[in-house]
């Protein structure tokens, strides 16, 4: 069955390296794969997207993402001007990257999971320029939440993709975010 997943971030945060790790994967377990970036003005900072879909049969629609399955959210504020449920099929599920339980993000009718993928870098020393490096340690979370790829697979991409403790602390991160993950309903609010 097809699952299309569409991720959230600002520029800079690693939205297509996330798309891209999800989908290799995936692949790994033997799935059909698309990754790719929506291209506009992207700077860094600025609201961006990227796309996956996963499939147990050749993948034959080559457009962005309308109407995912998953919404991944990097940026614990971008849903502050961007709406990341948009499109979001009923039975979806959004995951965000905050410290904030899934039940005090304002969102409702939609399953949701949380993981404070920054905490988890910040712990790790996980920086690249300064920032904090969020995209492995949701897709550890997006393994534990969906069910759409084994965190084994998560961390094997992880380490193929960079070497030595590099390599190590990413792979790190994926675990204990797929540890970490808090799963609800969305529930009331304000976000």
């Amino acid at each position: 069955m097809l699952k299309e997943i569409r991720v959230h971030g600002r520029g800079g945060q690693g939205s297509v390296t996330a798309a891209e790790l999800l989908a290799h994967a995936a692949f790994l377990e033997g799935k059909w794969v698309q990754a790719f970036p929506y291209f506009g003005a992207e700077r860094r900072g600025a609201p961006v997207k990227a796309f996956a879909r996963v499939s147990d049969t050749p993948i034959l629609v080559h457009s962005q993402v309308y109407s995912p399955d998953y919404v991944i959210v990097l940026d614990p504020v971008i849903h502050r001007v961007v709406d990341v449920t948009e499109g979001l099929k009923p039975d979806g599920l959004i995951l965000f990257n905050t410290t904030r339980k899934p039940g005090e993000m304002g969102i409702n009718g939609i399953r949701v999971g949380t993981v404070d993928a920054t905490g988890i870098a910040l712990e790790l020393n996980l920086q690249v320029a300064g920032q904090p490096v969020v995209n492995t340690s949701i897709i550890g979370a997006f393994a534990r939440a969906t069910g759409e790829v084994k965190i084994d697979s998560v961390v094997k991409v992880v380490k193929q993709t960079w070497s030595g403790s590099a390599g190590e602390k990413n792979a790190r991160a994926a675990e204990l975010a797929f540890e970490r993950l808090v799963l609800g309903p969305g529930g009331g609010g304000s976000v």
